[in-house]
């Protein structure tokens, strides 16, 4: 169950560090 914690963890981590090189708003 903690898996699926740590998988969504890591997502959201991966996808705010390409928010923030990618400054542009689609």
């Amino acid at each position: 169950m903690m898996s699926i914690l740590f998988i969504v963890s890591v997502l959201v981590f991966i996808y705010l560090i390409y928010v923030l090189l990618r400054p542009e708003k689609f």
